[in-house]
């Protein structure tokens, strides 16, 4: 099914309403249903059993003597061919009926996707709480799932006032359409357009006020409002609607984080941008029903559920503002424990639980589920005891507690927004229940792997949901998991009663098997849930095998059911359940403290592991693991060392094919205007080298610009310092970079020239962007060390600046790098020759910014192939877009065969920087010529470079960052080459 999904979403298949309304999806889940119900009868009552040696003989001689046996037996052997030919229809129907579910699936989501841009206006009906909240200090965005209907094009801008009376002007044709069935229907046609409905995920992020307006905006936001926006609330608003980014588009995401699946998974059409907000809802109760309220009362159930979780967010979110970051994110993580709300739940505790290892345990997982389940059980069960004992006589005790434990499983599974973990435990404990009530002889494991396939029929785009992978496969290791310590256990007991051995020596023994029993399976876990994690993620923490063993029995045991008995206190007494809440939240603080202080030892510095993964590797992985997940002996183990040798070895090999070829890596940002660009040059001789490592075997340099030109104007950059160096360091390391010999930064900064900021407002949001770059060099230098940092222009301030950020940050332990003038003329090369670096732009004596900006040459013995880094699978990077100068592709004979190959990264944004270097570097004699074989200029389309430059230069390819040509080239009749990218 993953498959059919991602053919089609990857080619364009017409769809077919008529296929869709011959196959319902209904219809064919039931149908799938039916037929796996009939196979798995088939199979259980067609199990061989072995037969004794003597009945065998005797069979044999009645066989010989009988001839009416020699009968029954060919009817029998016929039945089993019949048996087994409908064995395999039904595997085949099977097989067919997931990939039409999974087409179906497709088309129905094409059919109601947004297709184009468009800016409306439309009716607005909330679907279930917020993914954030709208917070301007914090610099927090709002998102929310949402219904939109009785869509109509926006002409104009509209203020607040026009929606409400749009809204009135609503309101009083409902009403007239109700008291007027006939006329509302013989006016149903001409309003069609407006009975499209949409499901988008509604956005509106804070602007950067200016500093006039800055106080104003900050007390009078209109977007404050939409953090009191319950679910099914309905209103008018103004949006900008967009299609969805589409998987390919996933490449230029700095984190290759699919945000198309992703939404997708959650059944999304389109994205929506709020413009404004009306301020009326539609509070006729005649006319105020949800989109999605009048086709069942599960759904309306659904709803007044979601406001609960809504109001108990607005609980926690009371007086907010007035609380430290810390109370902030401990109340935040409680919470989302509580009702699986992390709307409250800033980026910084996000990475740290991700850092930690342990961001499952903020999923409402089994546990949760479980805890609840059995605790309401044990309380009904009680009062069934002390009251009703009666009921026992028609109902056994054991189904009375399965009652009630699948009541509330699947009421807080709805209260915390029925994700899969939380609803694979509810179906778990029905059919488990069911399996039990009806005697079928089926295992656990059986149960498991059937509603897996269950869910996925029902709804083909959980496939794309990683929580649904991890949870499924996360329980089914847990069952085939075997531990042999609890005989040991056992053992220890019985022989501690019979020889009466001390109270303290007994009590250390089981303290001990208790520990490595935790152990052991922490480590069965990290281990078998790697392969899966590498490939859904792209990294695994190391830490989680050190902090899970504590971390899992501290929520289980303690958090988790602290804040479930809060959860139900809340609904008797709100001050008991604060106070419970207050005990809860101080936990998670300690917990904080305890985590970031473990994270900061030395001991696990490189704690983060990039593998590239793909599914042979883990079909390799599988391999290895099979005589471990069969039953004991059933497989040698030994059997597995082939399948391990041959993974070590193609790992190894995928590590190796990133830094045995001279490549050029153009890293995503997220930014359009901010590059970077990585360089890793494998060294053939390395007798000396810059750095500490003298066996070094590669070389890698990274560069960093900014190309906003300074004549226009621009969006000003999102990106921080330290969401632009967490990004860079997370690439780095799935390029297996552990160490940079140079950092570059082409553009000159203004904050190391002028007057010095200390404002810690300034440095932590970096609104100044000239400040960006060197604030990311100096954090980036505290995750990998680098060798070498050249600075464009002045960098005169560079010691204060790294002081002023470390006083205002308050860091522990931060590495200074001292800082070289990025100016023309600069130069470092290889002892051996094979790769030089120099600086052709670049005049900071010179009184002026404009002429700052340093341009590189990377001059190489080998050819440097250019690839676009593809941040979901670096080993599946593609080649850079080169266009072909026609004006230089013919090279005359003698250069033809020059071993060397040039690259320039541009960084120019004034045209001063290409009339100066025109001035003062005239063009070499030619009694010293030092040509190339291939000359790539690799740049932005906002360059300023000209036709000159370009052919002193004998420039044969070019390369934008932003697949765009500059303005000096469309006159040069360039050809696009995307096969042929390597100079």
């Amino acid at each position: 099914m993953m498959g059919v999904l991602a053919v089609a979403d990857s080619m364009a298949i017409p769809t077919s309403s008529s296929l869709m309304d011959i196959l319902n999806t209904p219809i064919l889940s039931l149908s799938l249903i039916i037929f796996a119900i009939i196979l798995i009868v088939i199979a259980q009552f067609n199990v061989p059993f072995a037969k004794p040696s003597h009945l065998s003989q005797h069979t044999a001689g009645l066989s010989s003597r009988n001839p009416s046996y020699n009968t029954s037996h060919k009817s029998k052997l016929f039945f089993r061919i019949l048996t087994h030919v409908l064995v395999a229809v039904l595997a085949l129907g099977l097989i067919i009926g997931s990939a039409l579910q999974a087409l179906i699936g497709h088309q129905q989501a094409e059919l109601t996707e947004i297709t184009e841009p468009m800016r409306v206006q439309a009716l607005v009906t909330i679907e279930g709480i917020s993914d954030s909240v709208y917070n301007v200090a914090t610099d927090s965005g709002y998102r929310q799932v949402a219904v939109i209907s009785d869509i109509s094009p926006l002409v104009s801008a509209l203020a607040v006032e026009d929606l409400d009376a749009m809204t009135s002007n609503f309101l009083i044709d409902e009403n007239n359409s109700l008291s007027n069935n006939k006329l509302y229907e013989n006016n149903s046609d001409k309003n069609n357009g407006k009975n499209v409905t949409y499901r988008v995920l509604l956005n509106a992020y804070p602007k950067k006020p200016s500093k006039q307006s800055s106080k104003k905006n900050l007390d009078n936001n209109p977007f404050d409002r939409l953090n009191y926006l319950q679910p099914g609330d309905q209103l008018f608003m103004s949006l900008a609607l967009a299609p969805l980014a589409t998987s390919e588009q996933a490449l230029s995401n700095p984190s290759g984080f699919d945000s198309y699946r992703w939404l997708r998974g959650r059944h999304i059409d389109g994205i929506a941008n709020i413009l404004t907000v009306g301020t009326s809802n539609v509070t006729n109760t005649e006319v105020s029903k949800p989109a999605f309220s009048s086709s069942s009362y599960l759904q309306r159930f659904q709803t007044y559920i979601n406001q609960g979780r809504w109001q108990l967010r607005q609980h926690f979110y009371q007086d907010w503002s007035t609380q430290t970051t810390a109370a902030q994110q401990a109340k935040a993580v409680t919470l989302s424990l509580l009702t699986g709300d992390r709307s409250l739940i800033n980026r910084d505790t996000k990475d740290l639980y991700q850092l930690a290892g342990i961001s499952h345990l903020l999923a409402i997982s089994g546990t949760h589920v479980l805890f609840l389940a059995i605790m309401l059980a044990g309380a009904a069960v009680l009062l069934f005891d002390r009251l009703w004992p009666r009921i026992y006589r028609y109902v056994p005790r054991w189904q009375v507690r399965w009652w009630v434990m699948i009541a509330a499983a699947f009421i807080y599974a709805l209260f915390t927004g029925f994700d899969v973990p939380a609803a694979r435990t509810a179906w778990m404990l029905f059919a488990i229940g069911l399996v039990r009530l009806t005697l079928l002889p089926v295992s656990t494991m059986r149960v498991l792997f059937a509603l897996a396939v269950l869910m996925a029929w029902l709804d083909p785009y959980v496939l794309w949901q990683a929580g649904y992978w991890l949870s499924f496969i996360a329980v089914a290791l847990l069952l085939k998991y075997d531990d042999a310590s609890y005989t040991q256990s056992a053992v220890i007991s019985e022989t501690a009663s019979a020889h009466s051995a001390s109270i303290v020596e007994t009590a250390f023994k089981r303290v001990w098997i208790i520990g490595k029993r935790v152990f052991k399976l922490q480590f069965w876990l990290f281990i078998t849930l790697l392969p899966i994690t590498l490939l859904l993620f792209g990294k695994a923490s190391l830490w989680g095998l050190v902090i899970n063993l504590f971390a899992i029995g501290l929520f289980g045991w303690v958090i988790v059911p602290l804040n479930l008995l809060a959860g139900l206190c809340y609904l008797l007494s709100p001050a008991i359940a604060d106070s419970i809440w207050l005990l809860v939240s101080a936990i998670v603080a300690k917990l904080h403290e305890l985590i970031t202080w473990l994270t900061s030892l030395p001991a696990l510095s490189e704690a983060w592991l990039y593998t590239p993964m793909n599914v042979a590797i883990l079909l390799m992985v599988l391999l290895s693991m099979l005589p471990w997940l069969l039953p004991r002996g059933f497989i040698s183990r030994w059997l597995a060392l082939p399948a391990l040798t041959l993974l070590m070895m193609t790992v190894y090999a995928n590590q190796q094919s990133l830094t045995t070829i001279p490549t050029l890596y153009i890293l995503p940002t997220g930014d359009p205007y901010i590059s970077a660009a990585l360089l890793q040059y494998p060294v053939v001789n390395n007798e000396q080298s810059s750095t500490t490592d003298t066996h070094k075997t590669n070389i890698s340099w990274l560069f960093l610009s900014d190309h906003r030109p300074n004549a226009a104007r621009t969006m000003p950059s999102n990106l921080t310092a330290n969401k632009l160096a967490m990004t860079l360091a997370q690439q780095l390391g799935s390029l297996s970079v552990d160490i940079l010999e140079g950092m570059v930064v082409q553009s000159s900064s203004a904050g190391l020239t002028d007057t010095l900021t200390t404002d810690k407002t300034y440095l932590a949001s970096n609104a100044n962007a000239s400040a960006l770059l060197p604030l990311t060099v100096f954090q980036l230098n505290q995750h990998l060390p680098i060798s070498q940092y050249w600075q464009a222009g002045r960098s005169d301030r560079w010691s204060a600046f790294q002081q002023a950020y470390k006083v205002t940050s308050q860091p522990k332990d931060m590495t200074n790098i001292s800082v070289q003038r990025c100016e023309q003329g600069k130069t470092w090369q290889l002892d051996n020759g094979d790769l030089s670096i120099q600086a052709l732009t670049g005049w900071s004596k010179i009184d002026s910014p404009s002429v700052w900006d340093c341009t590189v040459a990377i001059d190489a013995s080998l050819p440097i192939r250019v690839l676009k880094y593809n941040a979901a699978d670096p080993l599946k990077s593609t080649p850079a877009t080169a266009q072909t100068l026609t004006s230089s592709s013919q090279l005359p004979t003698h250069q033809a065969n020059m071993p060397q190959a040039r690259l320039i990264l541009n960084a120019d944004t004034h045209q001063r920087i290409w009339q100066m270097w025109t001035l003062l570097c005239p063009v070499e004699p030619p009694e010293q010529p030092r040509t190339f074989r291939n000359v790539t200029w690799l740049g932005h389309s906002t360059s300023q470079i000209t036709n000159d430059v370009i052919n002193r230069q004998t420039i044969t390819e070019i390369i934008t960052y932003d697949d765009k040509m500059p303005e000096a080239t469309l006159s040069l009749n360039p050809v696009v080459d995307t096969t042929n990218t390597t100079p």
